[in-house]
C-alpha cells in the first residue's frame, strides 16, 4: 500500500481507537493508556522534519478536539516528534535499519529491545509532558511520577501488542533498483 493512504488510515484508526475505546476504559486513576501517538512512532525514517512536526501537531489537535483540552496533546505530540529523529539516531546506526527499511519496527531496529527502548523513551516523554501540563505543577511529586511511570508501562505494553498484532510488511531495501 502506498505511504500516504496507509498513514491516513493509521491516523484515523488510532484517533478513533484512542477516543472511542481507550478514553472510556478506566483502569485506575493513575493509569491512562495512550496509543494514538503510535502514528508518530510508525512514520517513515526519512520523513521531512517539518512534515513530521506538522503531522504531530495535527494528531495532537485531533485528540484535543475530542477531549476538550486546550493543546495539551498537541504539545506532547510535537515534543516527541521533535525528539524522535535524535532518539532513532542514538539507537540505530545509519547502516542498519534506517538505510534498509522504511519505518521503525522491531525488525528494522534490530530486535525487541531497541524498539522497546525507542517506544518507551518517547512514551515516557509524552506522558510526563502531558501530565505535567495537565497538573501544571509538581505539587505532589509522587503522584506525578507514579502516574507517569504506570501509564507509560501500560502504553508500552499496548504499543508492543500493536506491533505484534498489526502486520506491517517491511521489505529489506537493497541498493539495487
Amino acid at each position: 500500500m502506498a505511504t500516504i493512504p496507509k498513514n491516513i488510515i493509521r491516523f484515523v484508526l488510532l484517533v478513533l481507537i484512542q477516543t472511542l475505546v481507550l478514553d472510556n476504559i478506566r483502569l485506575h486513576q493513575m493509569i491512562t493508556p495512550y496509543i494514538y501517538f503510535l502514528f508518530i512512532l510508525w512514520l517513515p525514517f526519512r520523513i521531512n522534519r517539518t512534515l513530521l512536526m506538522i503531522l504531530a501537531a495535527c494528531l495532537g489537535f485531533a485528540i484535543d478536539s475530542f477531549r476538550h483540552h486546550p493543546g495539551f496533546h498537541m504539545a506532547a505530540c510535537v515534543l516527541i516528534a521533535y525528539l524522535r529523529p535524535f532518539i532513532i539516531n542514538l539507537l540505530i546506526s545509519q547502516e542498519d535499519g534506517e538505510a534498509n527499511y522504511d519505518e521503525p519496527s522491531v525488525k528494522s531496529m534490530g530486535g525487541l529491545l531497541p524498539y522497546s527502548i525507542y517506544a518507551g523513551i518517547l512514551s515516557l516523554l509524552h506522558n510526563a509532558w502531558l501530565f505535567l501540563l495537565e497538573a501544571w505543577q509538581f505539587g505532589d511529586a509522587w503522584y506525578f511520577i507514579s502516574k507517569t511511570v504506570l501509564s507509560t508501562l501500560v502504553t508500552l505494553a499496548l504499543i508492543l501488542l500493536a506491533e505484534l498484532v498489526v502486520n506491517r510488511k517491511q521489505k529489506f531495501r537493497t541498493n539495487t533498483a
